[in-house]
């Protein structure tokens, strides 16, 4: 079925190549039934593993199948090999290199919902999930590749002209492209109907006039999908999405914006000066924006989720790791009752967490995700984070401070988790407004 899937995935053999062939691009509400999924074929809950990877081990979860275990392989290989070693430079530098793109779209890891006829696998949304994870289980925020492969690549999917999608999206596939959303302004955050940035149409073409703050890929980005306001008078129901690609005209990035965590990530500033868009770049239809924004969000916010308990994850497992090695008092501090008993809260959480994210993800699967539920997950989920986070510094003591210690990442990184995809406050007026209807 999958005529390229040895180029995309070659490094799992001729076995698993056979086996991903067979199963690749479910149909929605059947992928959770192959074979390896009869009920005779139990997989445990993380917190059920006698594995000594505890949380993080691989075969664990109801929700993924075999085939979901070799993608994992994969993507655990590349990010302790690609990614772990260089990830201190790239913290320095303030972003990640082109290779390490172009690494992981070689191994079909990029934009893996992308249909087979546009130069992807198309894979379901638990084998994006297990991209997710295994780069939050690694404390590497730098590759920002969720955005670009499950927030940048679905708008042309499902709102894409045939050419926009035969232009982009084998570019996005093999990491040639990289791409970023730009919704945010400096006056403008969670409310969208406040954008300054606009668009005047001026026969074939727009000409786009603004600017944009906090973009993730923002320094590195080939195509960036604008929120520009088309109609002014119509709020933010006058929103369009416009493709804007590197080297048009007028188009300005400023600096690479110095933050409290995920320092490898580059976070930028974009200026738009007359820039001239080509109506062929019209994404979704004209003031159309908003629509499309709303239907796309659910997802984002549960990559959101689905990475914060999985950060989580990994901070419990660094936690457990130093207080079984770290001796006080001639022995190891996990023998002390209120460090263990903290570890176990803890580890009651992530699974309480872990059950509910696994719930969305199969939801989503099955195009079953309603905006509030989304909402729930991602302002429940990334508290969750920050709380674990928070407790692992406490756990490791003074190392806990120190920068070369993942657990001190983890707790600088966390934090904007509860702001970007729309605040947690945000969050929860979106879930009442579902309470009160």
């Amino acid at each position: 079925m999958l005529s390229n899937v040895g180029r995309h995935v070659k490094s799992l053999g001729t076995a698993a190549v056979a086996a991903v062939r067979r199963t690749a691009a479910p149909s929605v509400g059947t992928g959770l039934l192959t074979p390896s999924r009869q009920m005779s074929d139990f997989r445990p809950e993380p917190c059920m593993s006698k594995d000594e990877k505890g949380l993080l081990a691989m075969g664990t979860r109801r929700i993924f199948n075999e085939e979901h275990d070799m993608i994992r392989e994969t993507a655990r290989k590349y990010f302790e090999d690609k990614v772990v070693p260089h990830h201190a430079k790239w913290e320095q530098e303030g972003q990640v290199s082109r290779e390490c793109w172009l690494e992981a779209g070689e191994l079909g890891l990029l934009a893996m919902t992308v249909p087979e006829q546009y130069g992807g696998i198309g894979q379901d949304v638990l084998a994006a999930a297990v991209m997710w994870e295994e780069q939050a289980y690694t404390g590497c925020t730098g590759p920002g590749f969720a955005l670009h492969s499950e927030i940048v690549a679905p708008y042309l999917v499902n709102y894409g002209t045939e050419e926009q999608k035969e232009r982009f999206l084998p570019g996005l596939v093999s990491g040639a492209c990289i791409g970023a959303i730009a919704m945010t302004e400096p006056g403008a955050g969670s409310d969208l109907a406040g954008i300054k940035t606009h668009a005047v149409d001026a026969g074939d073409h727009y000409v786009l006039n603004g600017s944009k703050t906090f973009i993730t890929n923002g320094a590195m980005a080939d195509l960036v999908i604008v929120c520009a306001k088309t109609a002014p008078e119509k709020g933010a129901h006058g929103v369009s999405l416009l493709l804007l690609e590197a080297g048009m005209p007028g188009f300005t990035r400023g600096k690479n914006l110095k933050k409290l965590g995920m320092k490898a990530q580059d976070t930028s500033e974009l200026f738009f000066d007359d820039v001239k868009i080509p109506k062929e770049n019209l994404l979704g239809g004209e003031n159309k924006g908003f629509y499309r924004l709303m239907s796309e969000l659910p997802q984002e916010r549960l990559l959101i989720a689905d990475m914060a308990v999985a950060a989580g994850e990994a901070a419990f497992e660094w936690s457990r790791a130093y207080c079984k090695d770290r001796k006080a008092f001639g022995k190891p501090i996990i023998s002390k009752q209120v460090l263990n008993h903290q570890l176990a809260e803890m580890k009651t959480e992530l699974a309480v967490g872990r059950a509910f994210v696994d719930q969305c993800l199969e939801l989503h699967q099955k195009h079953k995700l309603d905006s509030a539920t989304a909402s729930m997950a991602k302002y429940w989920a990334t508290d969750l984070q920050n709380k674990i986070a928070d407790q692992g510094v406490q756990l490791h003591g003074g190392f806990g401070y120190m920068w070369e210690y993942p657990i001190c990442r983890m707790y600088a990184d966390a934090r904007v988790q509860r702001i970007y995809g729309g605040t947690n406050e945000i969050m929860k007026e979106l879930i009442a407004r579902d309470v009160m209807a």
